[in-house]
């Protein structure tokens, strides 16, 4: 919208340069392009301000398919005003000369112009095209049609409008289509879904019995080298106490012997020691079987000397020395046998 000053009489226009003015004064054109900035008299002005930069029109309508759905297109036309003074003829881009803005709706006249054009063209190429393709490739087709429609549109040059880009957002059907057309791809991806898990779960069931075997075959094996363990272990303790028996045998067998031979020895010994002992006592009586008998007593007297304790000092009065030689007279005649031998 031009920005328009007030002054008593006179009135000063200074528009955008996306903007074209046209000023006509008393019916003839005073000031006409884009961006200008004039004083003019608003009781003798005409004014006319046309948008020439590009606009951006959504286009949204229902159609419907050759197997008789509904669908909805959503779509997008960029036009500009290619001939302002074209359009400005055609449609009404008058302004107030108070306030600048539109004495008409001239932006809703062209958008219901190219939104007519644009379905008129959809909704020929849909309804020959069935739902499942228009789904599929529709939005390419439409897009193509549509350009090629308005580029053949005899109207939009003789208003001036030039469309340049069109977009096809989206073709939808109704909720209820969606939902049915969405059921059969949702089933195959359940299905595969489904039948990777059971795959998994089969490789999962594999994998678990391949392990519950290697531990089987584990435990076998190690309950086979614990028996083996087990059986050396026997044959060893076996082994250990044969040879312990053994090593008994042989050191009772030598006891024995030594002790057989230890007693032997022992036994000769006493033999030989019985026999020279015998032999002493032989020559013993012997000896004094033909010892007088003074001598004997001799011996008597010196062995009993040996075998008294060790006197000191010894007082013999002569009666103790007359009765005891009595008495060791006395003894000698009553205890002498037969051959001179002490009983």
């Amino acid at each position: 919208m031009a920005d328009i000053a007030r002054r008593p009489g006179l009135r000063h226009l200074r528009s955008a340069p996306t903007a074209h003015i046209r000023h006509h004064r008393n019916g003839r054109l005073a000031h006409d392009g884009p961006g200008l900035s004039f004083w003019f008299r608003p009781l003798s002005a005409a004014l006319s301000e046309v948008p020439v930069d590009d606009r951006e029109l959504a286009v949204a309508f229902h159609a419907r398919t050759a197997d008789f759905q509904d669908v909805t297109v959503q779509a997008a036309v960029t036009y500009r005003v290619s001939d302002p003074a074209r359009a400005a003829e055609r449609v009404d881009f008058s302004v107030d000369p108070d306030t600048g803005a539109w004495r008409a709706a001239p932006l809703e006249q062209l958008s219901t112009l190219l939104t007519e054009s644009a379905q008129q063209h959809a909704l020929d190429v849909l309804a020959r095209t069935p739902l499942a393709a228009a789904l599929a490739d529709g939005v390419a087709a439409v897009r193509e049609r549509i350009v090629a429609g308005l580029a053949a549109e005899p109207r939009l040059p003789a208003t001036g409008i030039e469309v340049v880009a069109v977009r096809v957002v989206a073709i939808r059907p109704e909720p209820e289509v969606e939902r049915a057309l969405r059921t059969p791809a949702r089933e195959r991806i359940q299905q595969d879904a489904d039948r990777a898990t059971y795959e998994r779960r089969a490789v999962a069931v594999e994998r678990e019995r391949a392990i519950a075997e290697n531990e089987l075959a584990s435990r076998i094996e190690l309950a086979r080298q614990e028996e083996r363990l087990v059986e050396q272990r026997g044959t060893n303790a076996r082994r250990e106490a044969e040879e312990k028996a053994a090593a008994d045998a042989v050191r009772t067998d030598a006891e024995a012997a030594r002790t057989v031979a230890l007693a032997r020895a022992e036994a000769e010994s006493a033999r030989v020691l019985g026999e020279a002992r015998a032999a002493a006592q032989r020559s013993w009586l012997d000896a004094h079987t033909s010892a007088d008998p003074a001598t004997l007593h001799a011996l008597a007297a010196t062995r009993l000397a040996e075998n008294v304790p060790r006197i000191e000092s010894l007082t013999l009065s002569p009666d103790v020395l007359t009765g005891l030689l009595a008495r060791l007279g006395h003894g000698e005649r009553t205890g002498a046998g037969p051959g001179g031998e002490p009983s």
